[in-house]
């Protein structure tokens, strides 16, 4: 067992300039702390197995779900459930920085809405 961080944690970038951290890649778990710049963001999708909690550590997420549109401030969160279409985004000045937790992890089973 060991301390997990973003220094020691894999590594991949996403979009447009985002970054992400696996600081827990297992069969059943999958926790990813990402960074997106001021005016980034994802695709709107879906995941058919998958649920997702996103949480705010610094910046303010823009979250639509199923149409309704979610202000995230920091140390605030959004459950996601399975099925349901979404997309984050960075529409603020500041980076964002957050941690989405995915059980079962949600890679490979990304739906693309639009």
């Amino acid at each position: 067992m060991s301390v997990i961080s973003q220094q020691s944690a894999e590594h991949y970038i996403w979009g447009n300039n985002c970054d992400g951290w696996h600081l827990v890649k297992s069969k059943q778990l999958s926790v990813i702390q990402e960074r997106v710049p001021p005016g980034s963001f994802e695709s709107r999708h879906f995941h058919q197995k998958s649920e997702q909690f996103f949480f705010v550590l610094s910046g303010i997420a823009t979250i639509e779900v199923e149409g309704e549109v979610l202000t995230v401030n920091p140390l605030q969160g959004v459950h996601v459930g399975a099925g349901k279409a979404h997309q984050l985004s960075n529409q603020h000045n500041s980076e964002l920085v957050f941690t989405v937790t995915s059980t079962p992890p949600s890679h490979g089973d990304k739906i693309e809405k639009e």
